[in-house]
């Protein structure tokens, strides 16, 4: 039970990888605010929790794309439990799929306001209530996107990549008050984006890209309980002091992190840098 005495607000809670988030936590103890669009979805996930006695578990309807509906989250969970140690930034969408040019703008701009300004304003709501605390956990979601050209889903690359240098810029600005900030890149899931790739079709994702999808659907994706396991470490004790990192739960050792936490915070391993030619042994001429 090692988030006991632990609340956490988990948004994008009703299926997925939130779902299986929302369940990694409450097994381990903590006290939850979960969130979603959906509310019969959200309120379907939230009753069948595993839950010990006194173990409280909170949900509401909402929007991360809606200031009044952030406002909401948190003041929910203020009234049911009087503080927030851990926020889950997972909800999220993959916006418009087809070429930059030609996918509609205001469902591109939509992706941006879910995906970055929800996640930035989530924070933004919930960073008060840990610095009075003196600690916090601040997980955010991102993806491939932001770690390659994802050409097809500009909106979803882009906000991806944007919401790491969020993680990295306010990890930075919060670390003296002990609130660790951190993103996890959870691997090609068989979720509803997914779903929404294999509908859109080769013409608007591209033939290479939809192929691997396909691939991907028959041979089952990147574990959702792996990536709920990482968002679990984050939020947990053992991972106090490593913040301001892009974490693959697919790819990095995270879970020997803990041995390494001073190395770690003293390099730039597991950040988004730019990479110059002497990183790759290029010379040019004088």
């Amino acid at each position: 039970m090692i988030l006991r005495d632990r609340v956490a607000i988990i948004t994008g809670a009703n299926q997925g990888l939130g779902e299986a988030i929302a369940r990694a936590f409450a097994r381990e103890g903590a006290g939850l605010v979960l969130a979603a669009r959906d509310a019969a979805l959200l309120q379907t996930v939230a009753e069948d929790l595993p839950r010990a006695a006194g173990q409280k578990v909170e949900w509401l309807r909402a929007d991360v794309g809606e200031v009044s509906d952030i406002e909401a989250i948190r003041d929910r969970a203020i009234e049911a439990f009087g503080r927030v140690d851990i926020l889950v930034n997972n909800a999220g969408v993959y916006g418009p799929i087809g070429r930059f040019e030609e996918v509609d703008w205001v469902e591109w701009c939509e992706a941006i306001k879910v995906n970055l300004l929800g996640t930035a304003a989530m924070s933004r709501a919930i960073v008060p209530i840990m610095k009075r605390q003196s600690y916090g956990k601040i997980i955010n979601l991102s993806g491939g996107g932001a770690t390659a050209a994802l050409p097809r889903f500009t909106a979803y690359a882009a906000s991806k990549a944007a919401v790491v240098r969020l993680t990295e810029t306010i990890a930075e600005e919060l670390a003296s008050s002990h609130i660790d900030v951190n993103a996890i890149a959870p691997g090609a899931l068989n979720t509803r984006l997914l779903d929404q790739v294999l509908e859109a079709g080769a013409e608007r994702t591209g033939e290479d890209f939809y192929q691997r999808s396909l691939k991907q659907r028959e041979e089952g994706g990147a574990s959702l309980e792996l990536a709920a396991e990482l968002a679990l470490f984050l939020a947990s004790a053992e991972s106090d002091g490593i913040t301001k990192r892009l974490i693959s739960a697919v790819w990095d050792d995270w879970r020997q992190f803990p041995s390494y936490r001073e190395r770690i915070q003293q390099g730039d391993v597991f950040t988004l840098r730019r990479i110059v030619p002497q990183d790759r042994g290029w010379e040019f001429d004088q």
